[in-house]
């Protein structure tokens, strides 16, 4: 029950799932379809109306002879009453076509029944059927199989009131005719048909072929670079015609790109003046804040007797203008990236640098458990070295600081040759909120406020490790659950480098 109630609606999902052109076509055939249908059903009809008229009117002419035969001019010596149902009933008369019936009935028995040029043996059946014809001139139609097939019968009554006169002409060469009509049209119909779809096809092509030209550009549109800050669309909707609705579309569509080109033009312009504020600000902040570290470091070996709210209040000063240094450095570096300054390019020996930096996060958070897991062969990247230990120091030390005592901190390394090389970091905690990871890679983003600023966090590196994996032509992926938290860095291979074991 339920596949055929969905039924009615399956060629209206053949539809949806179908183009535009296709759709356009099958309505095109389907109306057409139609159209063919109506004209051939009522070429039908009207055909074989005007041929079922013209069989009555050749009926009346046959019965009118039939008549006049036997009323009006019997022949001398008729065979009388009780005669032999297949003697001839009222002799010779002209103009009867051949294969007409002809039959007289006396109280509703047969007297005589013939066919013109051929045999006469009809079955008791169709002797009940012709014996209750009503007698009135009316034509009738009656399936003979004895005979052939359906006959145009009339009856008609005799000289004697009691006495009908049945005449019947055969359908055959009427229903020969309809029948040529049917096969006629079902070839043309067919071949309109077959000669509109191939025409429809190309019509319909040429038609929508401005509308592929939008689709062309907006699929050109969507591969432009936009992410890395261009701000310059030169595609457009070429020939758009405002007269036509395809045209409109394309100058709408070219309208629109124009907008947008204009609004990223705007916001190119507002970050290059960000990040040209940025690189400005975090360059000029280098030389006080190291000022500052300086008379302070000064200031607290000074060799009088200093006393301990100085002393702190100094080593506090020094601290701060620290991690004040260490985000201007990282602000520096992420406008001189953002503002595409080329790294240093050389090879780098990512084991050595594994277990470097795996080291020295191991020497700062005593209380983890660290792993290093590396290929028996030195795995070597084109790249800078010093932005890589960055990097790689970046993750062990959110590793430490955002885990519990006692976490398996993982540094794996793989060489999958052509594909690159994986350097990934994975530890064993609590994972990373849900609501954070969307959001994980970019700028100031911190977990809890008060533990980001306990650790000293400054909540780019992060941003830091994204952009230079980025600057090196790399990716670095996350995922997060409760017991696993894994980031992921892919880097080019160096070029000839063998895969190791």
């Amino acid at each position: 029950m339920d596949g055929a109630a969905g039924l009615p609606g399956a060629p209206w999902r053949w539809l949806s799932r179908r183009t535009l052109r296709g759709r356009l076509i099958a309505g095109l055939l389907v109306l057409l379809a139609l159209g063919c249908a109506v004209v051939g059903g009522a070429t039908y009809f009207a055909t074989r109306h005007l041929l079922l008229v013209e069989l009555d009117s050749q009926l009346r002419s046959s019965a009118r002879l039939y008549h006049d035969a036997c009323v009006r001019h019997p022949p001398p010596g008729a065979i009388p009453r009780g005669r032999p149902p297949d003697a001839p009933g009222c002799g010779y008369f002209p103009g009867q076509a051949a294969n007409t019936l002809d039959a007289t009935l006396s109280h509703g028995v047969f007297t005589s029944k013939n066919v013109v040029s051929a045999p006469c043996r009809l079955t008791r059946a169709e002797d009940v059927a012709l014996a209750r014809l009503p007698v009135n001139g009316g034509p009738q139609t009656l399936d003979l199989p004895s005979l052939g097939g359906d006959y145009r019968l009339t009856a008609v009554s005799g000289h004697d009131p009691d006495d009908a006169l049945v005449t019947g002409l055969p359908m055959a060469g009427m229903e020969a005719t309809l029948h040529d009509l049917e096969a006629t049209e079902i070839i043309v119909f067919a071949c309109v048909l077959a000669l509109a779809g191939v025409l429809g096809t190309g019509l319909v092509r040429v038609s929508l072929r401005p509308l592929r030209r939008v689709a062309a550009t907006a699929s050109r549109v969507s591969q432009l670079p936009l992410h890395d800050g261009q701000a310059t669309l030169t595609e457009r909707v070429p020939d758009t015609n405002p007269k036509t609705e395809v045209g409109q579309v394309g100058t709408a569509f070219n309208r629109m790109l124009g907008h947008v080109e204009s609004a990223l033009a705007r916001r190119a312009a507002s970050e290059a003046r960000l990040r040209r504020f940025a690189a400005d600000a975090s360059h000029e902040l280098r030389t006080p804040l190291a000022a500052i570290r300086g008379y302070a470091e000064l200031a607290r070996r000074h060799p009088g007797p200093v006393s301990d709210d100085v002393s702190h209040a100094l080593a506090r000063v020094e601290s701060e203008s620290a991690r004040m240094s260490v985000l201007v450095d990282e602000l520096l570096l992420l406008a001189r990236l953002d503002a595409g300054r080329p790294l240093a390019s050389e090879p780098v020996d990512l084991t050595r640098l594994a277990i470097d930096a795996t080291s020295d996060a191991r020497a700062a958070g005593q209380a983890h458990r660290w792993v290093l897991e590396l290929p028996d062969e030195p795995v070597f990247v084109n790249g800078d070295e010093y932005r890589l230990h960055q990097v790689l120091a970046n993750l062990l030390s959110n590793a430490s600081a955002h885990t519990p005592p006692g976490t398996r901190v993982t540094v794996q390394l793989v060489a999958a040759g052509q594909r690159g090389v994986e350097l990934s970091v994975t530890d064993d905690g609590p994972g990373i909120p849900a609501e954070l990871q969307p959001d994980l890679f970019d700028r100031f983003v911190r977990g809890s406020g008060g533990r980001s600023r306990a650790s000293g966090g400054t909540g780019l590196g992060l941003a830091i490790v994204d952009a230079v994996v980025a600057a090196h032509h790399g990716t670095v992926t996350m995922t997060s659950r409760p017991g696993e938290t894994r980031f992921t860095i892919s880097l080019p291979a160096l070029n000839g480098q063998p895969a190791s074991p």
